[in-house]
Formats: C-alpha cells, structure tokens, sequence
C-alpha cells in the first residue's frame, strides 16, 4: 500500500491538459476561464448621476433658486452646457451634462415654477460617479478562475459577448457488480440498487465535468470489457467496484487486458482501501471500491482533484482545521476520513458518529464533514486540534 498523499500525487500526474473552446457568455457558468479578457473601455465610459435629482453647476447653497433648463434620462444625452444659477433635471445612470459639477438629490429639491429651490436639508455630496469608477479601460480578468454569477456580470459589463473556457472534462463512472440494479428496476433476492455512482456523477459535474452513467457490467471477464471500452472518448475512466481481491473482483485483470498502465493499486486509506488508478489509453483511469461510502469518500479525495487539475484549477483544496468534541482512540496504519457532524464553535467542533461502517450510506448523507484522522495517529482527547473536510 501506498500513503493518500503518494496516492494523490500520483493521480494528479495523469491530468492532461485540456483544449480550450469559445463559448458564449450565457453559457460560462462555472466554466474555467482560458485567456484573459481585456476591457476597452472605461465602466462607466463617462460620469454619470449617482441619484435622481438635479445636475447643478456649483457651488450651491440651501435655500438658492435655479433655472431647470432641461432634462436627461439613461441612455439619452443632454447637448448643452450648465451655467451657474441653472439645473438640469437627471435620472440615475444617465451621463453628467457638461459644467455640473454636483448632482443635488430630489429630496433636497422643492419644485418652483420653472425653478427649484434647495432645501436647508441639501447635503454635500457630489452624487456623481466618476468615468472608469468601476474599472478602467485596459482592466483585465485573467485566466484560470472558475467563473461564478456576479464574474459573468463583470464580462457583460467588459463587453465580452463570448469567452474562451476550458473544456469540460467528460468522466464515464462505470457500475460494476452481479448484485446492482438501477433505480426503479426490479431487485432480485440477492440484489441491491446502483447508489454511490449517482453521487459520483454529481460530484463530477459539481466540478464542472461533464458526466456520462453507463449501464452496469456484470461480473464476467467480456462484460467488463464491453463496459470499459464504452467510456471511449472519455477524459476519465472511473469504475466502481470489483477493485479488491475477491473471486468476482475482475476489474483489475481486464483493465490489465485492455492496456492499463497502472500508477498503485491499495492505498492505505480508511474507507477505500482496493483503489487503483492509471491510464488507459488516452484516458485517466481510477478503479474505485464498490462499498457505497468507500466509493464517494475516494471520489472527493481523488476523483475531484483530479477533475480540477484537468481545468487548469488548483487541484487540493486545504483542509479545515476543527477541533474533536470527544475522545478518540489511537488510528490504525491507515489515513482514516471519518463521518462527523459539526457542532458549533469557533473553531468548530467535530463529533464523529460511532459507527464508521463503509455500507453505512445514511450516515453519510447526515454527516457535514469528513473528519481525517492521520495514519498511526495516537489517541487524541476532546479539544484536541483535527482537520476535516466539509460535506
């Protein structure tokens, strides 16, 4: 066996690069940003009213009259010039006629004939944002950042009708296993429904891969085959299940079969122990146990990092630092990621559940994090720092 840290090196060194593609900016959402984008104008590309009210040209004191001489709304522009002692009535985000040097906000304003009169209560403020207040023509987004809601908003106000992102990764997760069925089909006596590779999909496109569910292979040397070389094209192979040593643990002899160039197989890893990982012809392959949470718990450690090295991201995200809210005992030789819930505190303590059974999918689903416990770790007293990895 191998240590997670060897493990993951390991398979962050089968990410390749991916190409590059243009899409449009409807469609960036949680893509990665591939080339930067470079801003040609300033935002806002002239001073425009911070408020409604009047543009004046100042200084204005309370309880001075001016001439209203016109008025502009957004997206309309006043040609004139204001002199002192005039006002042109203005609208939020509409441009600054010439000369104003201060928007006065309506409520500051009393209506008088073809006037206004200032109240005592005007304010000082200029009201008035400046040109390029926002960002400055030549402003740059660079590239490798996963773009979120309010960054599209961004390019949209650069301009950028389209962009250049990353392309997806495509992941095919392969069910293994005479035992599975789908959802909704009919079990056998002996049989179980396919559940961890429904949260492996969702992991994977949570990470902005795209993710293709093939059908289950049975436990037979030719349906594995089949199984795997129905991922073609995909940019990663992961299968779920057959990867231990068991008389039906075949996956391990076929992918050997079909070329794979295998990087370990067994991590010293609690849950997850039977993991294998390599590359099978154009493809990252990882070979994951079958256990439900075994499955997914190896899929955020090493499937998810993967899929954020093939996008040019930062592959390993930090884990969090926590404290235990109980006793644990000494850890046995392998890295322990244990099922906990996080009770409030600052920081926040970690309780794990007591039963740490790797079928145990519903404490899964009712756990926040993954509470890591190092290899050979002693035994630790409640208080005592840990770290975890949120769920």
């Amino acid at each position: 066996m191998i240590s997670v840290d060897e493990a993951l090196a390991a398979v962050l060194a089968l990410a390749s690069p991916l190409g590059d593609e243009v899409v449009p900016l409807r469609a960036a959402a949680g893509r990665v940003l591939a080339a930067p984008v470079v801003a040609d104008h300033p935002q806002p590309p002239f001073p425009a009213a911070a408020m409604d009210g009047y543009a004046v040209a100042g200084p204005v004191s309370p309880g001075d009259r001016l001439l209203v001489v016109g008025t502009v709304q957004a997206g309309s522009v006043w040609p004139g010039r204001i002199e002192a002692g005039q006002a042109v009535r203005i609208m939020t985000g509409a441009p600054v006629p010439a000369g104003a040097t201060q928007v006065v906000i309506q409520e500051d304003c009393i209506e008088d004939g073809p006037a206004i009169r200032l109240r005592e209560t005007l304010g000082e403020a200029r009201n008035i944002r400046p040109e390029g207040g926002d960002f400055p023509s030549g402003f740059t987004i660079t590239p490798g950042r996963r773009l979120r809601p309010v960054d599209l908003a961004l390019l949209a106000a650069m301009r950028a009708g389209a962009v250049s992102v990353r392309r997806r990764p495509s992941v095919a997760i392969l069910p293994t296993g005479d035992e599975l069925v789908m959802p909704g089909e009919a079990a056998g006596p002996a049989q179980i429904t396919a559940s961890n590779v429904f949260a492996l999909a969702a992991m994977a496109e949570a990470e902005g891969a795209e993710a293709r569910l093939l059908p289950i292979a049975r436990d037979d040397p030719d349906a594995l085959a089949w199984g795997i070389r129905a991922a073609a094209g995909a940019d990663l192979v992961v299968t779920v299940g057959g990867a231990s040593v068991g008389t039906h643990d075949l996956v391990r002899g076929v992918a050997d079969d079909l070329g794979l160039r295998r990087a370990f197989y067994r991590v010293a890893i609690r849950p997850g122990k039977p993991l294998q990982a390599g590359r099978l012809g154009g493809a990252a392959f990882l070979g994951l146990p079958g256990n439900p949470v075994s499955a997914i718990v190896c899929g955020a450690v090493f499937m998810l990092p993967l899929i954020r090295a093939m996008q040019g991201l930062p592959a390993v995200t930090p884990p969090r630092r926590g404290v235990l809210a109980e006793d644990l005992p000494a850890n046995g030789p392998r890295t322990h990621y244990m099922r906990a819930r996080l009770l409030p505190g600052d920081p926040p303590r970690l309780q794990a559940w007591p039963d740490q059974d790797s079928s145990r999918l519903r404490l899964l689903a009712e756990a926040d994090a993954l509470l890591i416990r190092p290899a050979d770790a002693p035994a630790a007293a409640a208080g005592a720092p840990a770290d975890y990895l949120p769920l």
